[in-house]
This record gives C-alpha cells, structure tokens and sequence, in this order.
C-alpha cells in the first residue's frame, strides 16, 4: 500500500509537471503570436491576443507589457504624432506597478524583474526620443541593476542581454554624440560598445521575445552609428523579410540601399513603399510617401532621366508642404534644389532659374545653397 501510494504520488507529480509545462509553453506561444502580429503591425489583432493573455493569466504581467508594445509601434510609425505618448507611459506604469506587487512576495520572480526592467527601459528610450535626457539617463540607472538581478537569477535567459546590449552601447557611445549629456555620466557605469554590439546580436540570435527589437537595434547603429550599410542591410533584410508590411523596416531598408549606393534597389523597394500607401496599408502614411518619392525621384534623376524625375520631385515638394507647412527640411531643399536641376536639363530654363532663387532664400542645408549659385551661373547638365 505505502509502494502504491508513492506511484500514485509520483504520477500525481509527473501530470502536474507536465501540466505546468504545457501551460508555459500555451503562454510562450501566445506571446510568439502576439508579438510578429505587432511588428506586422496587425495591431487590433494583437490587443485580441495580449488582452485574452491578461485574462487568461492576470499574474503574468506578459499581456500588459505586451500591451503597451502596441502603442509603441504606433508611436514609431508616427515620431511626431506625440498623441500616443501618455497612453504608453499609463501602460509601462500599470506594469511595473504589476510587477512590484509580485516582487514584494518574491523578490526573486525572474519574469516580474525582467518585465518591469524591460518596462523602465522602454520609458527611458521614448524620453530619449523625445530629448528628455535626464529622465531618460535616470531611467538607464534604474532599469540596469534590475535587468542585472535577472540575469543571474536565470543566465540562461538571452533577452536580458537586449538591455545590457543596449545599455552598454549607448553609454559608450551616445555621450560623444551628445555632449550634454556626458556629465550625466559620470554617475553611470561606463560602456563597452563592443561588449554591446555582442550582446545585442546574441539576443538576436538567440532571443525568445526580444530577439526582433535586438534586429531593429542593430539595423539603426551600423547604419547611424557605425556608418556601415553593408551590416546594417543584412538586419534590414531579415527583418523586412519577416515582416514585409512593416513600414518601419522598409523604409530603413531603402534608405540604407541609397546609402550603399544600390540606386535599383532603393528605388524598388521604395515603389513598393508607394504601392502600399496606395493600399492605404496600416502605417503607410503621407511621410512613408513623401520618403518614397523622394528617393524615387533621385534614382530617375542618376538615371538621367528628367522628366520622369520631375514628377516624382513635384509631389515630394506638394508633401513637404502638407506635412511641414513652412519649416524647410532636408527633404524639401533638396527638392527644389533637384527640381531645378532636372528642369534644366529638360531644357525648361526659367522653371530652373525659379527653383534655383528658392534654394538661396532657403536656409543652408549642406551646400544647396553653392550648387544653386553654380547653377544661376551656369545651367545644370548631365
């Protein structure tokens, strides 16, 4: 009898272990499905599957972490729509508030550390962009130690390595770039960005949930930092590969086309750009096509061909000046400067000479305003 019940005991152990374990991997997929709908960005669809997460496990602060990843997207689709902004820090705050709640009866809940360090770093990068400097180096101080704490409760785990990544990069190499904040620093443990560089790829590699915003993080710095296209094109790829209607990839992938000087490519991936605006495609909006017919508009011009150009320069300046208003952007000195350029080389003189006395009433943006004095003087020719 005591044999017996010691089978029955083990069996009992056995199916609730292997219950738990289906209902970890039940929550690991639904978090997999929730998170490509994101960056596909189908975003009522993955509201559907966080808020049937949160409700189906309301201990798990997955689902609202998650959550708050929409509005995340939303806001990077948009970077000047700022509408989005107080939704997503209420969210990042019921999460850490979630989150604290757990670690006050187990302050060594792994899951509860890296969610509410994950959720203190994504505040911390929406202040970045903002320029919010202080409160978002105060941010990078917080999260660190609590990202620290989980990773050595669970070394195993590499998507903790995406804050390390990130962090360790950014502390080598943002206070250069942006000098008010290097006394900041002094308070901060120094960087190693080639320790960061690694990190962020292991999580790219390797990552559960994190593994596509470390593919994003390495995309923009070889390309913004590190000024390599070539590394940066082969994130670019994988990631618009993945996620085809994305237009935050596609976009980055164009542009880093142009920077490696593939005019062919840039120009097609950015007529798929113009063909998904046309769609009316969810993010897909009025500066998705302004970039679009820009850098089209610049490879028929190294292509030499004007007139075709013009067409494309004509309805980049009409977007520039529905999205601008009077503020004069790279995008829209350029265009005029180009403008003028191909107007003379389609033999149309005084539309040249016009677009030329624009860019010198324009401020200086690298040296458009020398080019169109050049070009005052001595008409443009292929």
């Amino acid at each position: 009898m005591i044999l017996l019940g010691r089978f029955r005991l083990i069996i009992l152990l056995v199916i609730f272990c292997a219950n738990s374990f289906a209902r970890g991997m039940d929550i690991d997929s639904t978090i997999d499905k929730g998170i490509k709908q994101i960056y596909s960005i189908q975003f009522d669809d993955a509201e559907k599957t966080f808020r049937g997460l949160i409700a189906d496990h309301p201990e798990n602060p997955a689902g609202r972490f998650f959550l708050a990843m929409i509005d995340w997207w939303r806001i990077l689709i948009d970077l000047d729509n700022e509408s989005n902004d107080d939704i997503f820090f209420q969210k990042l705050e019921d999460v850490i508030y979630q989150c604290d709640e757990i670690l006050d009866n187990n302050p060594n809940d792994v899951n509860a550390l890296f969610f509410k360090g994950g959720s203190i770093g994504f505040r911390g990068r929406l202040r970045a962009v903002r320029e919010s400097w202080l409160k978002s180096a105060d941010d990078g101080r917080e999260a660190l130690p609590i990202v620290q704490r989980a990773s050595k409760l669970d070394p195993a785990n590499k998507d903790v390595q995406l804050g390390f990544g990130i962090y360790n990069y950014y502390a080598s190499v943002i206070p250069d770039k942006y000098p008010v904040i290097k006394p900041l620093m002094i308070f901060f443990p120094s960087g190693d960005k080639s320790q960061g560089l690694l990190q962020l790829k292991e999580t790219a590699i390797q990552g559960k949930f994190a593994k596509y915003e470390a593919q994003y993080f390495l995309m923009t710095l070889y390309y913004q930092f590190e000024d390599n296209p070539y590394e940066a094109e082969l994130w670019a790829k994988l990631l618009n590969e993945q996620f085809p209607n994305n237009p935050t990839f596609e976009r980055w992938r164009g542009r880093i086309a142009v920077r490696r000087g593939d005019s062919f490519e840039s120009y097609r991936i950015f007529s798929n750009v113009h063909d998904k605006v046309n769609l009316k495609l969810t993010g897909y909006n009025k500066k998705a096509e302004r970039e679009a017919m820009y850098y089209m508009g610049l490879h028929l011009k190294g292509t030499q061909t004007p007139d075709s150009a013009i067409i494309y320069f004509e309805k980049c300046e009409e977007l520039c000046g529905l999205l601008e208003g009077k503020t004069e952007t790279g995008f829209l000195i350029n265009t005029v400067l180009y403008l003028g350029m191909m107007y003379d080389a389609a033999g149309q003189r005084g539309k040249a000479v016009d677009y030329y006395n624009r860019v010198m009433n324009m401020r200086e943006y690298g040296a458009s305003r020398a080019f169109a004095s050049e070009y005052l003087n001595r008409p443009f020719k292929f």
